[in-house]
C-alpha cells in the first residue's frame, strides 16, 4: 500500500512522515563538510560511529522487528573485513570500492548459513549465530593465506594515496553508509514487506495462515542484515587499516551492539542512533579508566532496562509526541467532504 492509498472503506488513509527524512538530508550534509575543518582524530571517530550506526540498525533489524537475537553479529564483521583486505591485498581492486565487495561476502555467507540457522530457535539461534562466528575466527586464525593469527594491513596498497584523500574518503564513505541504512531500514518497514516481518515477529503460524511467506521473510531479512553489518565491518578495519581475528571476530562487538539498541530503545530506528551516541560518549570520557569503563556500561545497560525498558527514544516518546522515523504507517482520518 502506497502514501495516500485509502484503505478498503475505513474512511482512514496513509500519511508518511517527512520530518525525519528532511531531517536526516541536513543532517547528512553538514556532516559531510566535517572533513574539510576537522581534525584527523575526530574523523576516524566518527567514522567509528557511523559503523556502528549501521551495525545497529542491522541487528535491531534482527532482533527488534523480526525476533531473531543474534550474539554472532561478529561473524559478518569479520568476513566483511576479510572480505575487503583479501579483494584489495589478492585481486588488486581499489579499498574503497571493496568495501561494497565485503559486504557482498557476508550476505553471501548469511544466505548459505541462514537455512541451517532457522532450523534453532530462541537462545539456541543466538548460540548458533556466536558458534558461525568462532567456525570462521578458527579457519581465519589457522589459514596463513588470510595472514593467519598475525592479520593483514592494507599498507601496501594504501601508501600511493595521500593520507588527506584516504581519510576523507573514509569517512564519506562511513557516512554514506550509515545514512543509507537508516533510510533502507525506514523504507523497508513502512512497506508491506515491513508488516511481513513483524507478523513474522509476533506469530509464525498466524503469519503463514494469512498467506505470509515466512521461510521467504526471514531469510531476506537475515541477508540484509549480514549484508549491511558486513559493510560496516569492512569500514570499521579500512578505517585503521589492519586487521586481525582476535580483533575483527570478537564477541566485544556483538555485546556492544546490543548495549547500543538497548540502552537506545529496541524496535524503534531512532534507538540506535542514541544509543551510539551514548556509548562513545562513555567510552571517550572513561577511557583512562581501566576496568571502570566496563563497569559503568553495565551499570547504565541495568539502569535503563529498570527505569526505561523502552529505552531512552521510548522514553523521550511517551513525554513527547516526537517521531521523526515511525516504522509502522501512521493513520489519520480522511476529512469528510
Amino acid at each position: 500500500m502506497h502514501e495516500g492509498e485509502t484503505l478498503s472503506n475505513s474512511g482512514w488513509k496513509i500519511e508518511t512522515p517527512l520530518i525525519g527524512p528532511a531531517f536526516l538530508a541536513l543532517l547528512v550534509i553538514a556532516l559531510a563538510a566535517v572533513p574539510f575543518f576537522g581534525g584527523t582524530g575526530t574523523m576516524r571517530l566518527m567514522v567509528e560511529i557511523f559503523a556502528m550506526i549501521a551495525m545497529a540498525q542491522a541487528w535491531n533489524l534482527l532482533a527488534g522487528y523480526t525476533g531473531f537475537v543474534s550474539v554472532g553479529q561478529q561473524a559478518f564483521i569479520g568476513i566483511g573485513a576479510y572480505g575487503l583486505f583479501m579483494v584489495a591485498l589478492k585481486g588488486g581492486i581499489d579499498p574503497f570500492s571493496s568495501v561494497l565487495l565485503g559486504g557482498i561476502c557476508a550476505g553471501l555467507i548469511g544466505a548459505i548459513s541462514a537455512p541451517a540457522l532457522f532450523h534453532l530457535r530462541g537462545p539456541y539461534f543466538a548460540i548458533g549465530t556466536w558458534v558461525l562466528a568462532e567456525l570462521f575466527r578458527i579457519f581465519i586464525t589457522n589459514n596463513d593465506y588470510f595472514g593467519g593469527a598475525s592479520g593483514l594491513t592494507l599498507a601496501r596498497v594504501l601508501k600511493e594515496i595521500p593520507r588527506d584523500i584516504r581519510n576523507d574518503t573514509t569517512y564519506w564513505i562511513a557516512l554514506a553508509l550509515a545514512a543509507s541504512t537508516l533510510v533502507l531500514v525506514y523504507v523497508l518497514l513502512r512497506s508491506r514487506f515491513g508488516l511481513a516481518i513483524r507478523t513474522v515477529r509476533d506469530n509464525e503460524y498466524s503469519a503463514e495462515s494469512v498467506g505470509v511467506n515466512v521461510r521467504g521473510v526471514k531469510f531476506t531479512v537475515f541477508v540484509i542484515a549480514s549484508f549491511i553489518t558486513g559493510c560496516a565491518g569492512a569500514v570499521a578495519y579500512l578505517n585503521t587499516m589492519f586487521v586481525t581475528t582476535s580483533a575483527a571476530f570478537s564477541i566485544e562487538w556483538s555485546a556492544f551492539i546490543i548495549f547500543v539498541v538497548i540502552i537506545g530503545g529496541i524496535g524503534t530506528i531512532e534507538g540506535p542512533v542514541i544509543g551510539a551516541l551514548v556509548y562513545f560518549f562513555l567510552r571517550e570520557w572513561l577511557a583512562d579508566f581501566g576496568t571502570w569503563y566496563i563497569i559503568t556500561l553495565g551499570s547504565v545497560a541495568i539502569a535503563v532496562i529498570v527505569w526505561a525498558p523502552d529505552g531512552i527514544w521510548g522514553l523521550i516518546a511517551k513525554r513527547y509526541p516526537i517521531r521523526l522515523f515511525p516504522a509502522g504507517a501512521v493513520m489519520r482520518k480522511k476529512p469528510s467532504n
